[in-house]
């Protein structure tokens, strides 16, 4: 029990976001590296929630509830907060107030309004956001660990048993506003593959962008007894295939994706799909290339030793030791005279 606090916080972790995987599997993976036991809860939040900047709504706005079906959100307040996902920002401000400061908040990504409102924000450096409770991440943070990768590869090695080898593995991303993937991407992504891993064994697996007329494509296309392809029922394959796979291709739409590709230590791939492009995606693609982790995609498949990206594990540890100091500041003993 800590003496002098004006409201109660249990030493817990709470995982707030709007229940997108994109939002809420950076948290989990942190909250894991950190080591934190984690509550995760969702909000849902009312459209005018995304309307109004989020450093503008009172925390009555916000408290006891994330809104209508949302999680409750109410004393003791935890003594770590991880949010991901805009419309979060507003309630971690709103519990960060409610505490009186004794909930140390940390946002995942760029949250687009000054940091200061956040005792840490995890920001990709492809955003190019600095200040003092600024910490860089190269890609994003993410869920792969290595102990995670053999307990699914043990889990779905029986199922590419009869592939043969190197296993090839094939994660298709979706069209965005500034990347173009539709049936005829999808049928020269296909040919390319089938050409570069002649003799190979090849996993595929699509995202949740990747829309039904692609993935017809990709399924004809790539046909054949030495092709596993995820047909989206039963226990989703995704870490299996990174576990188990010699080589990894990718569609450059998604820095999530590439950045767990890259976390493997596995050589991965970039097929980059044409489109407006980004001049952000072009920082993290250029950055990976400088540091080996990741190569394009040019009709050749070849294998390199990588450096296993491990940017999650690094923000656990300057999170750890940022807690460590805030500890330290907000509940010492004044010392007496």
């Amino acid at each position: 029990m800590r003496d002098g606090a004006d409201a109660p916080v249990s030493e817990t972790c709470w995982i707030l976001t709007d229940g997108a995987a994109g939002a809420e599997n950076p948290c989990l993976g942190l909250a894991e590296a950190l080591g934190a036991k984690a509550l995760v809860k969702r909000i849902a939040a009312p459209l005018l929630g995304g309307l109004i900047p989020p450093q503008w709504l009172p925390p009555r706005r916000f408290v006891p509830r994330a809104g209508n079906g949302g999680d409750a959100l109410e004393p003791p307040w935890p003594e770590l907060l991880i949010t991901s996902g805009r419309r979060s920002i507003g309630y971690s401000i709103a519990i960060r107030r409610a505490s009186h400061g004794r909930t140390f908040t940390v946002y995942i990504q760029n949250p687009r309004i000054s940091p200061r409102h956040f005792d840490l924000v995890l920001a990709p450096r492809h955003d190019r956001l600095s200040g003092p409770n600024v910490v860089e991440t190269l890609g994003s943070l993410h869920r792969v660990t290595r102990a995670r990768l053999d307990e699914a590869a043990r889990r779905f090695a029986p199922e590419l048993a009869s592939l043969p080898r190197p296993l090839v593995a094939l994660l298709i991303g979706g069209a965005t506003r500034r990347h173009r993937l539709g049936p005829t991407e999808a049928r020269a992504i296909a040919d390319g593959i089938r050409q570069a891993g002649a003799g190979a064994g090849l996993a595929v697996t699509t995202s949740r962008r990747t829309g039904a007329a692609v993935t017809r494509v990709l399924r004809e296309s790539l046909q054949d007894p030495a092709c596993v392809f995820w047909d989206g029922t039963g226990e989703n394959p995704y870490f299996g295939y990174l576990g188990l796979a010699d080589v990894i291709v990718a569609t450059s739409d998604s820095i999530n994706m590439i950045s767990e590709a890259c976390a493997t230590g596995k050589p991965v791939y970039v097929i980059a799909l044409e489109g407006r492009g980004s001049p952000r995606f072009d920082r993290f693609h250029r950055e990976l290339e400088a540091k080996g982790s990741i190569r394009r995609f040019d009709g050749r498949l070849e294998r390199w030793t990588p450096p296993a990206l491990e940017e999650t594990a690094r923000a656990a540890r300057e999170l750890g030791r940022r807690i460590a100091a805030w500890r330290s500041d907000l509940f010492e003993t004044p010392t007496r005279p």
